[in-house]
């Protein structure tokens, strides 16, 4: 399958969401695809948090960027963007970059080639990763949308952001079912942790509050090979 045909399968099996007026496909990959601008967002990668952590005298098997990048490279040949988005975090300390095994960097750089690709700033990599291509800023407005790596605590429409590594809890018929999630009102979305090393925090924790519209808020929750659309009444804490 050629890969306009790949893309236009995967949108046509996904369910669109609306957000500040823009199609959204919410891919359970964990990524968020614009079909009319041809954009991928891909929030907190955290690459090389393995190093880092093992730096700090952690037993923690190095195995992340390599398996982070394959999951991207995946997602990044089934779309075909013109434009990426890393929202923040994309390395997990400031000398994530240098510290990246040569293999990873050329296959990370063979992954940016022939796309506008732009690494939004986050609070663990407030700096341009070093050497490597691609345009770093604090935020970045594409038409009504607005990207930046934490939610601003004031209402921004548009605004798509990551940080806090959302997730959801259902019950029904007594099973608990958590997992990770993209949350969003239709006016604003906060994406999942891509990163193979990254936790979650459930949507109803105080963290998010006033981020939301309490009447319209849905989490869509990463399934398998699907996304599951929960309504706020049926999430529950935990």
């Amino acid at each position: 399958m050629n890969f306009s045909l790949a893309r236009a399968s995967l949108i046509a099996e996904a369910d669109l969401v609306g957000i500040a007026g823009e199609r959204a496909v919410c891919d359970p990959r964990g990524v968020l695809y614009f079909p009319d601008l041809r954009l991928l967002a891909v929030s907190d990668l955290h690459l090389e948090k393995g190093s880092s952590l093992a730096r700090r005298g952690a037993l923690i098997p190095p195995y992340d960027t390599g398996a982070t990048l394959l999951r991207l490279q995946a997602v990044i040949s089934d779309y075909q963007p013109s434009i990426m988005i890393s929202l923040g975090d994309s390395f997990h300390d400031g000398g994530g970059a240098e510290r990246m095994h040569a293999s990873f960097r050329e296959r990370l750089e063979a992954l940016m080639s022939g796309r506008d690709w732009f690494w939004v700033a986050g609070n663990h990599d407030p700096e341009a990763p070093a050497d490597l291509p691609g345009e770093t800023v604090r935020e970045l407005a594409i038409g009504s949308l607005l990207f930046r790596h934490e939610p601003s605590k004031e209402r921004v429409e548009g605004e798509i952001a990551g940080h806090l590594h959302p997730c959801a809890r259902i019950v029904q018929r007594g099973r608990s079912v958590r997992r990770r999630c993209f949350a969003g009102d239709g006016g604003r979305m906060i994406m999942p942790a891509f990163g193979a090393y990254t936790g979650s925090l459930n949507v109803l924790d105080r963290a998010y509050a006033g981020l939301f519209r309490l009447d319209t808020l849905m989490a869509y929750m990463l399934g398998a090979d699907r996304i599951f659309a929960i309504s706020r009444s049926m999430l529950r804490p935990g």
